[in-house]
């Protein structure tokens, strides 16, 4: 029998993929984020489980401001909505475990161990809703010897392979900019859990996932990994050009400034690129020249071919030089920096970079859905903003759904409708709040 949310009507195109499914996110900083955020973005409901008081950690950790959430928290909890729940407390884990018997899929990545420790190993979880997907994104496998280290990006990325296949060729290992690490880990995480859920409907039942931030480095390491398979010695690091082949690297452009870069390609197996290029910067020449007869010739004398390029890029913009090396059918691109990705107008007309209303930040510019699907919608609303009190005795109402009366708002600047569930004290109401649907 279909599941409900893959059954429903979505002819009109105005259904998001996921509507209908429910997610617990006990995720903090990136990776996990990354990942409910993913399926938020998809349509799923998702809704944060954080640690009274604070909240995660990301919220604050990275914040420039007392007042508001670190941009870097905006970033990764788009779409979501959020409650506090202290699982160090009995009442706590009793709240938990309501909402885990109404939810899909529950997502953590706390430090190795401990949400098994508070109660909820799989097994468990799984009695409790046989139906659920469990996803646990780790450091590393619980197999491994390193299971129980602590980890982040940077350590996957050492560990994984993609710090050490980046770098100069005679110089150290140097971290990507990118959190690929973290980043990286959460969209494979999601791809599991969107997995499970289409095998539910087969199945009925739910599974574990778990994902390793290290193996998941792997991914992401396949191209100099089958060039080292193809060599004895260690396979050295290539900086930014192409080894075996040219030209394949940045070429400095007007007026100079650091990030006034263009990369340049020409792909060895098609050696149009090559002689298109050099029309394009007016140097036909070069396709009489026997040092320039296929890509491997060329990269024995790449410091023939870089002068030739870059004595006609240094005089033209990053962006002038795309559009004529571009333009002609050649594979070429300017390096963009993040204050030029932030406001790049193509970016915002096609909605991968957008504007949001944060309730106290006000307008903040936040990346979009990076999929864009014909027959589905992504909504799009703010992180939800931190519960700074819960504590009060108007929030101890009646077992039956009402507004809670300070609860603040924490879903973006919408007001959560809360039930207060019998069983529960009075004190434990001041940090644990159920959701139940928004008014």
């Amino acid at each position: 029998m279909l599941d409900t949310a893959v059954n429903r009507d979505t002819a009109s195109g105005t259904a998001a993929a996921l509507q209908g499914i429910k997610v617990l996110d006990l995720t903090q900083f990136e990776a996990g984020p990354s990942c409910t955020e993913a399926l938020a973005w998809l349509g799923a409901e998702v809704v944060k489980v954080e640690e009274p008081n604070r909240g995660e950690p990301g919220r604050w950790g990275f914040t420039d401001r007392p007042d508001a959430d670190a941009h870097y928290f905006i970033y990764y909890n788009l779409n979501k909505r959020s409650i506090t729940c202290n699982l160090k407390s009995e009442e706590g884990k009793a709240l938990l475990t309501r909402l885990i018997g109404k939810s899909d899929v529950l997502v953590e990545n706390m430090a190795p161990g401990t949400f098994a420790r508070l109660g909820f190993d799989y097994p468990r979880l799984s009695k409790l809703n046989p139906r659920l997907i469990f996803a646990q994104v780790k450091g590393f496998a619980p197999e491994s010897p390193h299971a129980n280290y602590l980890c982040f990006d940077m350590i996957a990325q050492a560990m994984g392979g993609t710090m050490g296949v980046n770098g100069l060729p005679d110089g150290p290992p140097i971290k990507p900019g990118a959190s690929v690490g973290d980043t990286g880990t959460g969209m494979l995480c999601a791809m599991g859990i969107i997995a499970a859920l289409y095998q539910r409907t087969a199945t009925g039942r739910g599974q574990h996932i778990q994902i390793a931030m290290r193996d998941a480095m792997l991914n992401y390491c396949r191209t100099p990994m089958s060039r080292q398979a193809a060599r004895k010695d260690q396979l050295p690091r290539s900086g930014n050009i192409i080894l075996g082949t040219a030209p394949g690297g940045l070429y400095k452009c007007s007026p100079g400034g650091i990030d006034d870069w263009c990369y340049i390609f020409a792909s060895r197996g098609n050696e149009e690129h090559w002689r298109r290029l050099v029309r394009a910067i007016g140097r036909e020449d070069l396709l009489d020249d026997p040092r320039m007869v296929d890509g491997p010739t060329r990269a024995q004398h790449r410091e023939v071919v870089d002068a030739a390029i870059t004595e006609w890029t240094s005089k033209r913009t990053k962006h002038e030089v795309m559009e004529i090396v571009a333009g002609a059918g050649v594979p070429c691109g300017p390096v963009l920096n993040t204050l030029e990705l932030l406001h790049d107008p193509d970016l915002h007309a096609r909605g991968m970079m957008q504007t949001i209303d944060h309730p106290v930040r006000g307008p903040v510019t936040v990346c979009g859905c990076r999929t864009a699907r014909s027959r589905s919608n992504a909504r799009r609303s703010t992180a939800p903003i931190p519960r700074r009190s819960t504590a009060s005795g108007s929030a101890a109402r009646p077992p039956r759904s009402r507004t809670c009366g300070n609860a603040r708002r924490s879903d973006g600047g919408r007001r959560l409708r809360a039930v207060v569930l019998p069983g529960i004290s009075s004190a434990a109401r001041k940090t644990t709040v159920a959701f139940v649907r928004l008014s």
